[in-house]
């Protein structure tokens, strides 16, 4: 298997465990535990200078980038069709969790009810299993692109 499939695919599926290791703990409903889903950019930006060390003998800027962003492009295919399995057959109310917990946290913080109400609804339209899903495919692209980018600067071939 070329190691740039690899590393997507190995990108893609530990990106999905981790989101279904949130989901199936519940930690995502916890007001302190609910931010550890973040991991999941440490967890790309590792595994993909892991990726992108292994190409550098043979991978000039231009092309280290390409592998980066290629393997990035991988794993978002992957985590989109993760991400709408979670939100629609898994964890089917994913977001009216997620809104509840953001409620009882800006009523901790001390808003007011109608500052409440206008903070959900101008979230409503990205708490959407689409949204959401579309969301963190672009994370991980952007993400990957940056990550290359600096990576390519240190990891090529002399």
């Amino acid at each position: 298997m070329p190691p740039t499939l690899r590393a997507g695919l190995i990108l893609g599926l530990s990106v999905a465990a981790w989101t279904f290791v949130m989901g199936v703990t519940g930690w995502y409903r916890h007001p302190s535990l609910h931010r550890l889903f973040w991991l999941v950019i440490p967890l790309q930006i590792g595994l993909l200078v892991w990726a992108l060390r292994g190409l550098a003998p043979v991978s000039g800027f231009g092309r280290q980038v390409w592998n980066g962003v290629s393997i990035s492009v991988l794993a978002s295919l992957i985590i989109f069709g993760a991400s709408i399995l979670f939100t629609t057959v898994v964890f089917p109310h994913y977001f009216q969790d997620l809104e509840a917990l953001g409620r009882q946290m800006m009523a901790r913080q001390g808003l007011s009810p109608e500052q409440i109400e206008t903070a959900v609804r101008l979230q409503a339209p990205l708490q959407t299993p689409r949204a959401s899903a579309m969301a963190g495919a672009i994370g991980t692209v952007v993400t990957g692109f940056l990550t290359s980018v600096v990576a390519a600067v240190w990891l090529r071939k002399k």
